[in-house]
């Protein structure tokens, strides 16, 4: 009713293990060197039935089908509760090792110190910006 969209929820099931919350490749139709990128990834993140539960969280890309690099370090989300908490890593990455080339995916990664609690989303707001040659 208010516009804003979401993926489907994805949750964790085993503790300390990443779990793949969202993926998508980038593919614009032409290959090339990427010279810059911008980044808007908003998420949202919660504990399903304790507010005990841990999060850590972080975004990745890579070459198509390539090794993942990190967007930026992992965030701990302490104690994170049962109602859903946005968060959005926004800014410029400038291409390094295995996150150079078009195609590319990009992904968000999500794990829980308890069994079956964490839980994820991705807004429909998010976007990745980029120039290449």
């Amino acid at each position: 009713s208010d516009g804003i969209q979401w993926s489907a929820e994805v949750d964790t099931t085993t503790a300390n293990v990443d779990v793949v919350v969202f993926t998508k490749t980038v593919e614009p139709g032409i290959s090339g060197t990427l010279k810059l990128i911008e980044l808007g990834l908003t998420a949202a993140f919660k504990a399903v039935s304790t507010a005990t539960a841990d999060l850590i969280w972080k975004w990745q890309a890579r070459d198509k089908d390539g090794t993942w690099v990190d967007l930026h370090t992992a965030v701990t989300e302490t104690n994170i509760g049962t109602t859903y908490v946005e968060r959005t890593r926004s800014g410029y990455f400038l291409p390094e090792t295995n996150f150079d080339v078009v195609p590319f995916d990009v992904r968000l990664i999500l794990q829980c110190n308890e069994l079956n609690e964490g839980r994820a989303k991705v807004k429909n707001s998010s976007y990745v910006r980029f120039r290449y040659a």
